[in-house]
């Protein structure tokens, strides 16, 4: 029997908060509880409901309005009130998500099933086995898995080299461990990834070059201007992954040197692991002579042909790479040597032939910039007000835009290092280059003996 004042409470009709599911403080057409409660409630614990009831009716009271319990009409009671209202009592689970008397008990229709996140359809990643090429032939370990590895982190290398999960024919191997042409490398199951991927950055677009000198060792390119040799700093891609990327059945490409983003010219890719060894040790040792094309700003003094002053990197306050001009008693500086010869004069300017006998990084740019002659189109140590002026065809004198930095490596020697016999290499100035040089005038005076 239910209890007096409770008559004709079992049912809410369509519309009210239960079954439209509105939110809490919505109001109903009963001012009265609509629950139908079962046997085995006490008066107090009624007059609890009814008090709680009412305060969720007018004030609204966070989480109390959750979805039915059961299905049908006459499941209100455990769909509006929170288990909060009644207390821990076990008995309150049975009694009160029960539906009342001659209601139906039949369960619920399952609820369709969310529709799966679709999954890539990749391969899982597999044990491998790799046989060291000659392109791995002595080289260190990690250096080779971190180039066979593409896109996975060089901290998950050193942790699967910790562990064991790499073997080199089947014995563990450490990090520096120095790799021969035949040896199996075993390589655990990892996930590999194009540069870039985890950064949202698109792969390297494939890139050809124009190719001075080829072999079976190296590859020497003649680099535009305005491309990274390769990627970092903020830099996507460059050269070297362009190059990759078109060669994908090359087993081997690797930068031998550097040539800064802004200057063009002659770069030496190495095909094989011996002859990037050779080709830096030359580097190193100054066995090698580049030559440069520079137009610099003013008239060139004949007199001066060597620069040696030594070179201090560091970063400037917005964290940008710079280099300036040092004593000789700066422990951070480097012996630099510049050698010049004034190729031809104009008005206002002066072609250099440039020929460093050290590889510091802006070497020739310093160098010249703290002679007073910075070089044009330089965009860290040059006159930006002359570069501005050139970039947009406003410089006097000179009828044509500007707008890159006039730095060309025009020559190169070095000895081959599997066949011994030395190359020089030359690659012609860039079209925008000549055709700045063909609309300066002449100087008016002759210059000094050179």
């Amino acid at each position: 029997m239910q209890p007096a004042g409770w008559a004709g409470a079992a049912r809410l009709p369509p519309g009210n908060l239960v079954s439209e599911g509105l939110g809490i403080g919505s109001a109903v057409a009963d001012p009265d509880p609509p629950f139908a409660l079962g046997d085995g409630l006490t008066g107090s614990t009624q007059r609890c409901i009814t008090s709680k009831w009412r305060h969720q009716r007018w004030r609204g009271v966070r989480g109390a309005a959750r979805a039915p319990v059961n299905s049908g009409e006459s499941n209100t009671y455990g769909a509006l009130v929170d288990r909060r209202i009644i207390g821990g009592r076990s008995a309150r689970s049975k009694s009160l998500n029960a539906a009342p008397r001659g209601a139906s008990t039949a369960p619920s229709a399952p609820r369709a099933p969310a529709p799966a996140a679709p999954r890539s359809a990749a391969p899982e990643p597999a044990v491998q086995w790799v046989e060291v090429g000659e392109a791995g032939d002595g080289q260190r370990l990690d250096n080779f898995l971190i180039r066979t590895l593409k896109g996975v982190p060089k901290t998950h290398v050193y942790r699967i080299i910790r562990s064991g999960e790499v073997r080199v024919n089947k014995g563990r191997a450490s990090a520096d461990t120095r790799l021969a042409r035949g040896d199996s490398v075993r390589l655990p199951p990892v996930r590999q990834a194009l540069r870039g991927e985890a950064a949202g950055e698109a792969p390297a677009p494939p890139r050809e070059f124009p190719v001075v000198h080829e072999d079976e060792a190296l590859l020497v390119i003649d680099k535009p201007a305005g491309v990274a040799v390769h990627g970092g700093s903020g830099v996507s891609f460059g050269v070297i992954e362009q190059l990759r990327r078109a060669r994908p059945g090359a087993a081997m490409l690797e930068l031998v040197h550097r040539l800064d983003k802004e200057t063009s010219g002659l770069l030496i890719v190495a095909k094989k692991r011996q002859a990037l060894a050779l080709l830096q040790e030359q580097l190193r040792q100054r066995e090698t002579g580049k030559t440069y094309a520079a137009l610099v700003q003013g008239s060139w003094p004949a007199r001066l042909k060597v620069i040696d002053v030594p070179l201090h990197k560091y970063l400037d306050s917005e964290g940008e790479r710079r280099v300036r001009a040092t004593t000789p008693e700066d422990p951070e500086g480097k012996r630099s040597i510049t050698l010049v010869r004034v190729l031809q004069r104009f008005a206002g300017y002066t072609l250099l032939d440039v020929t460093i006998k050290t590889g510091r990084t802006h070497q020739i740019r310093v160098h010249l910039a703290g002679a007073g002659h910075p070089i044009v189109g330089d965009d860290k140590y040059g006159d930006f007000a002359l570069n501005k002026a050139l970039a947009r065809g406003e410089q006097p004198g000179v009828p044509l835009r500007f707008e890159r930095m006039f730095l060309h490596a025009r020559r190169l020697s070095f000895s081959h290092p599997v066949q011994g016999e030395t190359l020089n290499l030359e690659a012609p100035l860039p079209p925008a280059c000549a055709a700045l040089l063909a609309a300066l005038p002449p100087a008016a005076d002759r210059p000094e003996a050179a």
